[in-house]
């Protein structure tokens, strides 16, 4: 098996210091690259775009970890890219450091731009001949999400039918008023590369039940395509909301500044009026605020930092109705050790 690291682009800085971004490439021995593509046997790993978004770096350690148990099963290239920011990364900050610059905001780039244009133009010419990309995200560090991968609806057709390969809990169709044609994805999906944006997780942290998730459904998704003819975990039925309009899923927004107490499992069912948790005053010792379900349905996002002001997010809910479109997917609440006893 070919293993080796490869510079995919640089650009010097002053006192001497260079901005490298860097792949990790998995691929049969004696293979052609350009034959493999030609036959959509290529797929690409990203994460790292935000730099605060550290789930993905789990996803990269543990698919290679697994490869390299079973390298006679691998047929196809793996593209590893773990740190498309890596000054983010390295800062523990959302954008480029010193540009104030979301890096999601910057393809397809271009070669005769600033530093970080030019940045964004080589990983575009690199991705090029990729039959399928994940783009890994986690959440901010304020909430958490079950693992989803996100879609418009403009791509809806193409990409719904690999997602569903991909093990995760939930699709979410968005309307096409919500794309922004500067993003990775959209700039990818543009050239031909199909991709798939994932979120899980929360920022800042590695939730490990969900990386080894994502991983089972990248090795569904490399089989799919050929790349792969070892061992496939069997993958989840995913819940798809098909939520073009907006109608699918209930906010919950803080009415009072506090500190926001979970009471309920992420993931778990609720019923309209339970109590998803309560908004306190540290000081006075007071109840602000008991949050509530807005309807029945799927609590697919809480809050996971609990100092909130009002009008904070502390929470989504995929109304029930929309769950039942879904032609048998059950939702699976996330288990820890705190929340087990009441994830039911």
């Amino acid at each position: 098996m070919i293993d080796k690291i490869e510079t995919i682009a640089r650009a010097d800085l002053p006192v001497d210091e260079v901005m490298q971004i860097r792949k990790h490439r998995l691929m049969p021995e004696n293979a052609s690259v350009e034959k493999l593509e030609q036959e959509g046997k290529r797929i690409g790993i990203v994460t790292g775009i935000h730099g605060d978004e550290l789930e993905g770096q789990y996803v990269c350690y543990e698919l290679a970890r697994r490869i390299y148990e079973e390298p006679d099963a691998l047929t196809g290239i793996v593209d590893i890219y773990p740190a498309m920011n890596p000054f983010g990364i390295d800062n523990i900050t959302r954008g480029i450091p010193a540009f104030d610059l979301d890096m999601n905001r910057l393809f397809p780039g271009n070669q005769n731009g600033d530093m970080n244009e030019y940045l964004a133009a080589e990983i575009m010419k690199d991705m090029k001949g990729t039959k399928l990309c994940l783009d890994i995200h986690a959440s901010n560090i304020f909430l958490t999400e079950i693992p989803q991968i996100r879609i418009n609806e403009m791509h809806r057709e193409t990409l719904v039918p690999i997602a569903e390969k991909s093990n995760v809990d939930l699709i979410w169709v968005h309307g096409a008023s919500t794309v922004l044609e500067s993003t990775f994805a959209f700039s990818l999906n543009s050239i031909g590369v199909q991709t798939l944006v994932v979120e899980m997780g929360v920022g800042m942290r590695i939730t490990e039940n969900y990386g080894d998730q994502l991983v089972d459904g990248i090795f569904s998704l490399m089989a799919d395509l050929g790349i792969w003819n070892g061992k496939v975990p069997k993958v989840r039925k995913p819940v798809i909301s098909n939520d073009e309009t907006g109608q699918d899923v209930y906010y919950m927004n803080a009415g009072e500044s506090g500190v926001f107490l979970k009471e309920k499992a992420h993931g778990c069912m609720v019923k309209t009026g339970e109590r998803i948790g309560k908004i306190v005053n540290p000081m006075t010792g007071k109840v602000l605020e008991e949050v509530l379900a807005p309807g029945d349905g799927w609590l697919f996002t809480i809050r996971e930092y609990p100092v909130v002001e009002e009008g904070s997010l502390v929470g989504r809910i995929l109304r029930t109705e929309a769950l039942d479109e879904t032609t048998g997917a059950t939702p699976i609440p996330f288990q820890t050790e705190e929340n087990e006893s009441d994830a039911g």
